[in-house]
Parts: structure tokens; sequence; C-alpha cells
């Protein structure tokens, strides 16, 4: 299976970049290639803009109803030459650190571009890429093993993002609540088009991300994904909760790489949608089948 490094300028715990051999296998042996493709928490979109890059969809429709995240990817295909020049131009220092992070936290006092720097600034100087919640990068004394900039390669970071701002005609942002992108996605966009699920952890959710769920709007969302038309795969840790919320579909486990305070390997829970045909490799981890009624 073809792994594939990042193209997104956001760090994001458990990123499903590590799906991308996997998920253009799915497309291919479904005859999906070159689809419309919509991700509903879209975070750093490592995967939609992977697929994008390498030809395998035709554009991607890219939800996240955080708005500090949102701001970040309207700024990126918006208004690329600002993003870039704050991106060049501002220092990395524990100083900058403390203005960013009042920016984050107090998002109503600010434009959409100084609030999707700071997600951004923040992305990258904070451990594991967490924006709320988490210290900065060795420490506010800066005596750690690393210091604040090392995940600030502006060369590339910059490179990154111009890219992706190339391929703007074919990304569509959206800032609704997921279940709503689903709704209206499922209803508009064409047949043949692929959705990919990664809803917030079950587990540990509120300490990851600005927007978590409780156990309620876990069950609201596989409502929701369950009553979907179109081809999707969904991915959560793997916990009895979310394992019977999708008892109706095929589950199956797969790995990803973590770098939440110790770089591990975890098992994640994959659940496909009905008839979609899944490649060999992934068959043999199945961990789950339903009996499918004929109805």
């Amino acid at each position: 299976m073809v792994m594939a490094r990042s193209n997104s300028p956001l760090r994001y715990p458990g990123g499903k970049t590590c799906l991308y051999g996997l998920t253009s296998e799915i497309l291919r042996l479904n005859k999906l290639e070159r689809c419309s493709y919509a991700e509903p928490y879209a975070g750093g979109a490592g995967l939609a803009v992977t697929l994008l890059f390498e030809g395998h969809v035709s554009d991607i429709h890219l939800n996240d109803i955080d708005r500090s995240v949102w701001a970040f990817w309207d700024s990126l295909l918006n208004q690329t030459d600002e993003l870039v020049g704050l991106i060049r131009d501002t220092p990395v220092n524990i100083d900058e650190w403390h203005r960013q992070r009042n920016i984050c936290l107090n998002p109503q006092d600010f434009d959409d571009l100084t609030l999707g720097f700071s997600t951004f600034f923040l992305n990258r100087t904070n451990r594991s890429g967490i924006v709320k919640g988490a210290g900065v990068i060795g420490g506010l004394n800066q005596d750690g093993n690393y210091k604040i900039d090392c995940r600030f390669n502006r060369t590339e970071l910059i490179r990154r993002v111009n890219r992706i701002a190339k391929y703007k005609s074919r990304i569509h942002l959206y800032r609704l609540d997921a279940l709503e992108f689903m709704d209206i996605m499922d209803k508009q966009l064409p047949v043949r088009s692929f959705f990919c699920i990664d809803p917030p952890y079950f587990n540990k959710g509120s300490s990851l991300y600005t927007s978590f769920y409780n156990p309620d709007d876990h069950a609201a969302v596989s409502q929701a994904v369950l009553g979907l038309d179109r081809p999707w795969i969904l991915t959560y840790d793997n916990t009895p909760e979310i394992s019977y919320l999708y008892k109706a579909r095929r589950q199956f486990g797969f790995d990803v790489n973590y770098s939440v305070q110790t770089k591990r390997v975890g098992t994640e829970l994959l659940v496909a949608s009905k008839g979609l045909k899944m490649p060999s490799e992934v068959r043999d981890r199945m961990v789950y089948r339903p009996q499918y009624r004929s109805a």
C-alpha cells in the first residue's frame, strides 16, 4: 500500500494522510477515480489535497465548523499572498507565541486572516499540533530537547501553501455543521462522489480538538452517515461505543501513527458503506461483519 507524506501545512494528531494508499485503491476498485470528494471534518485536509494533487479526485469539498480552522483555509485560498507574507515575516519566539495564543483565545476580536494565521502558528509551534490547551514545543523557558521553531520550516510551509492555492478552483470550502454538510452534499454532489468522514475521537476528543462531541452527538453522526446515499468510509478511534453505533456496516482495523506526547502506532476503526469494494489486505483485517437483511 502506497504511503504519502503530508502536503498539508497543518499538523493533526492521528491525521489521515496515512490512508492515501488505501483510499486511492478504494476509489480505483469502485470506479470512482476522478470523482468529487467530500470531508465533513476537514482539519488538516492532508488526505484530501494529496488525492487532488495525484489526480485521484476531480475536486474536493472541505468543511470545518471551527472558525479558526476554516479561517486558515479561507486565507490560504483567498488571501494567499497575505498569508505567505505572515509565514515568511512573523518571528517565531515565545513573545509571538503569547500574542498568537491571545488571538486564538479571543477569535471574536480578529479578522479571518489574523485568526487563520494564529491557528497555523500555534499548530506549528504547539506540541503535537494541538491548538487548544497544549504547551509550546520546548516549553516556555525553551529548555526542552526541541525548540519552538523546529516544526516551522518557512520555505517548505510556504511551498505547501502556494501549491494548494494553485488548485483553488477545484477546492470548495464550507463552514457548516457536519451533519448539515453531509445532508447538503449527499443531495447536491454528482452520483460519482465519495465521502471520507473522520469525526472527533470518542475518547479524549475534548483534549485534542476545539470542536468535540458528547455521546449523543456521536450517535447523531452515525445516523447521518448511515443515511448517506453516496459511498463513504469513516474512521474513528476503536471503542465499543463506536463499534455498536455502526454495527450495521463492515468494520476493519487499521494502524495510524500518532504523535500525541509519545510516538506510537494506534489501531483505529474503519467503517465502509454498504457494497463498497475493499482491497484484499483490508478485508483480511475485518473485525466485524453484519448480517445484512434483504431490505
